[in-house]
């Protein structure tokens, strides 16, 4: 067995006998190696994010926290193509750096055979983009404060560029995001307008999240002007 190949299975062996810990000696017995080697492998996979702790005493050993970790994935090379190719789709958003983070994540826990399919068939796809030179929008910078704010319900202040490039400073309640081919917004109370309005968020020169919490209030988005688009849940897609 290879060194990645029993980096994988140790994390198994320790999932399968989480919440009990098991011994380096242990677990250099069931691999067939010394346990210098298990200590190195251990220290290597807890260098690389895996939430193995050691257990302290005479029964301790090393555990795995298995509420932190992701059992091997039973998806296709064809799936996981499939998800790098939506993902792909998401380049502009407000999720565009989650997508590539959770692709990673997804890839790692793939077996090795499957994994390495899944690379020979991605290296197959290629994407059709706007020539270099061509006319091409640039994908909005968004930052992360904008998504964690939405999360914690905190008000933010934007220093926002309208169509006309007049810039004002607005305190926003913030409510959802707004997503379609062309252009993703942040949807919220505008406290400068005193109602319910969307910023295009390669609009936005400047976020900061502030203290205060957003108020209690019912905010009707189909007061947007939504340009002849209709306002569709995530969850209506089966998310």
């Amino acid at each position: 067995m290879n060194r990645t190949d029993r980096l994988y299975a140790l994390v198994e062996e320790l999932r399968a006998a989480s919440p009990r810990p098991r011994s380096a000696r242990t677990l250099a017995a069931r691999f067939e190696v010394s346990v210098r080697t298990v200590e190195r492998d251990l220290a290597a996979l807890q260098q690389s994010g895996v939430p193995v702790y050691a257990v302290p005493g005479r029964s301790g050993g090393y555990a795995l926290d298995r509420r932190r970790t992701l059992p091997p994935l039973t998806i296709t090379p064809a799936e996981a193509t499939a998800l790098a190719v939506g993902l792909n789709a998401l380049a502009g958003t407000p999720f565009a750096a989650d997508a590539r983070s959770a692709l990673h994540k997804v890839l790692a826990v793939m077996p090795e055979r499957e994994r390495a399919a899944a690379a020979e068939m991605v290296g197959r796809v290629q994407l059709l983009v706007p020539a270099a030179g061509a006319a091409r929008s640039a994908e909005p910078v968004v930052p992360a404060v904008l998504r964690e704010a939405l999360t914690a319900g905190r008000v933010l202040r934007l220093a926002y560029s309208d169509r006309e490039g007049v810039l004002t400073s607005r305190e926003v309640e913030p409510v959802a995001f707004l997503g379609g081919d062309e252009h993703w917004y942040l949807a919220g109370w505008c406290r400068l307008r005193e109602a319910p309005r969307g910023f295009r968020l390669d609009r936005i020169r400047a976020v900061e999240a502030l203290d205060e919490r957003v108020p209690a209030r019912h905010v009707d988005l189909s007061e947007l002007d939504t340009l002849g688009s209709d306002l569709v849940p995530l969850t209506e897609f089966g998310v």
